[in-house]
């Protein structure tokens, strides 16, 4: 968050954490995904770490953009998923459990972010 937008509150700082938590969790999979493609996988991996990445960057910039990214990784990761496995609990559990609980805390996020992003928006006609 820059010192403009910087985190205030707990809530600032639990975002601000948040973001690093899911900037940390992309870099791995950005890293592994393209090994694994590499070999003939799945690139699936290398663009939802990509994607996870920048959503924690914008996050911690204090934008609502971020968290829509995220938002929308979680829903390709939910359609991929059903693709690899099915309706099958059991092999879904591992794939959307942790992209589950990171993105009910990304919606719960999700006010803090606002108010970030309008404490950083100067209104039209108004210099810095």
């Amino acid at each position: 968050m820059s010192s403009l937008t910087g985190p205030r509150g707990a809530a600032g700082w639990a975002t601000l954490v948040l973001a690093v938590i899911i900037i940390l969790l992309g870099l791995p999979l950005v890293y592994m995904g393209a090994e694994l493609a590499f070999i003939g996988g799945s690139w699936y991996y290398v663009l939802c770490g990509l994607a996870i990445t920048i959503a924690g960057i914008l996050m911690a910039m204090g934008r609502v953009a971020g968290a829509a990214l995220y938002l929308a990784a979680y829903a390709v990761t939910w359609v991929w998923a059903l693709w690899e496995v099915g309706f099958d609990g059991w092999g879904l559990l591992p794939r959307v459990l942790g992209p589950t609980l990171i993105a009910i805390a990304v919606l719960a996020s999700l006010p803090t972010l606002r108010r970030l992003q309008e404490r950083s928006t100067f209104p039209a006609g108004k210099a810095a």
